[in-house]
């Protein structure tokens, strides 16, 4: 990739994009990855000790800011597409961050913005007040849309700099290019999992959450100092706009019958296609139906796309309608994926240190082994797995999607399984040892009990979200890449939302008589616990509803036959 640089390198003066352009994009992207990631691990510790904010609340302030992190990419992708074009969404994005987790540093310095210190053991704190409460959210939700605007258009962005280029080695260099950008983003997540949360444990809070937007500061600088080699693609029609386009002309030919024998028998296609409309969900094909020939232009277009619609517009709505059932049953794969504060409190009052060694880890870094589990699980499935299968079935074998993302879900149901065995121990040890009445006190049993929960969730994410992200973009037309690559982090949003509605039921429900309920403060009077049970109860009977609706979802794309397609009339319009 060096040599490619440096003949990229010569040709600046004569085009823009290329190889030379990459480097300030996926600079980008891992440091912004680096400081967002690197804020989220210890937050819930943060809200607690220096808002003094209850466990329960305090998750569920976490619970709604990642919901508005995985939702904002939406509107980054339909902002990018629709009006300002990548170049412009990704540099306002960074700013937007920057802005964010400056306000969240300031927070660690200005002791106006946050309650007065107190011990929460013997004294009854004062709360944040309103504006406090302000201040810190409107730092989460700046942070949440500056990444909105970063995540969803780095790839593409950087993807476009190669294509504009005319270079019959593009699809190398564009591999070359996905390679060294997802190397780059595991990485800063690695990054932020370790050594940032390394420094907020031990250098405090005003220098952990300022290493953040410092890096973030960098990123802008970097991405900036490049827009004269950047080529910047023209804003294009918004795949969203289609969609509701195809809805509502289908709204107005909703009285067409349509069929083989009908005289509405004729389909308006984009030029040079050959696709005709499916045969489920039949009544969209109204909106691809030609009524009169007036609403072709002599190029051979709709005249009015609110008054016709083509066969692919159609099929991109059908795709985006026919996944949905799928996409809800990973709901409940997110929602135990999100259930990171927990753990991090699990984790801190257990010994922490690497056998004799006075090295402790931090309790936000337990993440790591997840996150190695995905990353061993690729490798393996890759290198190891499929090759051997491949060679012992003498053909290329490919283990399919659907059972990837069911297996997946059953993982995670194990692992949250797994976790309330785990909590179930170590409160138990913590009440036998006399620390009932004191969640600081550190108990005597190992944190590498956590490492097996962690594991299955790691392999439970291996195989569900990856397998979930590769089902969208092979179920999906290319038009719509921008949708698959946002539709699992909408369902991460989703499931934020869910996660904080069930854990309020479980608190209102469990809470009586004064007392806190299953989710206390106190994590040993508290029954983490029974709390994990409901999860597995819940996953569960999602697994069963994930079985049935990859059974109604029929054959994939690549399975399709020609019977489930319309045949194209004989007749001349």
């Amino acid at each position: 990739m060096g040599e490619e640089l440096n003949q990229e390198r010569n040709n600046t003066s004569r085009k823009k994009g290329g190889l030379i352009t990459m480097p300030f994009i996926i600079a980008n992207e891992a440091f912004e990855r680096v400081a967002s990631y690197g804020l989220v691990p210890n937050m819930i510790l943060y809200l607690m000790s220096d808002y003094n904010v209850g466990v329960a609340k305090g998750t569920n302030i976490i619970f709604l800011w990642t919901a508005a992190t995985n939702f904002a990419p939406v509107l980054g992708a339909f902002l990018s597409d629709s009006y300002l074009g990548r170049f412009l969404t990704i540099g306002l994005g960074s700013l937007v961050s920057l802005l964010g987790m400056s306000l969240l540093w300031l927070t660690t310095m200005v002791p106006q913005l946050k309650p007065p210190p107190c011990n929460q053991l013997t004294e009854a704190c004062k709360p944040p007040t309103t504006s406090q409460y302000a201040f810190l959210l409107i730092s989460f939700m700046l942070i949440s849309l500056g990444g909105g605007g970063v995540k969803p258009c780095s790839l593409a962005f950087g993807a476009e700099q190669i294509d504009n280029t005319k270079n019959p080695n593009n699809k190398r260099t564009l591999e070359s290019f996905f390679g060294w950008y997802y190397a780059a983003a595991m990485i800063a997540v690695l990054i932020a999992y370790t050594v940032i949360v390394y420094v907020q444990d031990h250098a405090g809070w005003k220098v952990g959450f300022g290493v953040p937007p410092i890096l973030t500061l960098l990123s802008v600088v970097l991405f900036f100092i490049a827009s004269p080699l950047y080529v910047k693609m023209k804003v294009e029609k918004s795949i969203f706009t289609s969609f509701v386009q195809v809805i509502v002309v289908a709204y107005r030919n909703r009285n067409i019958v349509d069929g083989p024998s009908n005289q509405w028998h004729y389909y308006q296609k984009d030029k040079d296609s050959d696709t005709m409309p499916t045969k489920k969900l039949r009544f969209l094909n109204k909106a691809c139906i030609i009524k009169d020939p007036k609403d072709i232009t002599p190029n051979g277009v709709a005249s009015n796309p609110w008054r016709l619609c083509t066969v692919e517009q159609v099929e991109e709505l059908k795709s985006l309608i026919r996944v949905l059932p799928l996409w809800t049953s990973g709901l409940l794969m997110s929602i135990n994926i999100s259930q990171s504060t927990f753990p991090v409190i699990q984790a801190k009052t257990m010994n922490r240190h690497l056998g004799s060694s006075n090295f402790q880890i931090p309790p936000a870094s337990f993440s790591f082994f997840a996150f190695i589990m995905l990353v061993i699980w690729v490798i393996v499935y890759d290198r190891i797995i499929i090759p051997i299968a491949s060679k012992i079935a003498s053909k290329p074998v490919h283990i399919d999607v659907r059972l990837r993302i069911g297996i997946g879900i059953a993982f995670s149901t194990l692992a949250m399984a797994t976790s309330a065995i785990i909590e179930h121990v170590r409160r138990t040890k913590a009440i036998e040892q006399g620390f009932r009445d004191n969640p600081h006190a550190v108990i005597n049993m190992s944190a590498m009990w956590l490492v097996p929960q962690y594991c299955l969730h790691g392999l439970a994410e291996a195989l569900n979200i990856i397998g979930q992200n590769e089902f969208y973009y092979s179920e999906f037309p290319k038009s719509m890449s921008s949708i698959a690559a946002s539709l699992f982090l909408l369902g991460l949003a989703v499931a934020n939302l869910l996660a904080s509605v069930i854990l309020n039921m479980v608190e209102k429900l469990t809470r009586g008589n004064g007392k806190e309920g299953w989710i206390a403060t106190n994590i040993n009077q508290g029954h983490y616990d029974r709390y994990y049970w409901v999860l597995v109860v819940i996953s569960f009977i999602n697994l069963l509803y994930f079985v049935v609706c990859s059974r109604a979802y029929g054959p994939c794309v690549n399975e399709m036959v020609k019977d489930e397609c319309i045949e194209e009339p004989n007749e001349d319009l």
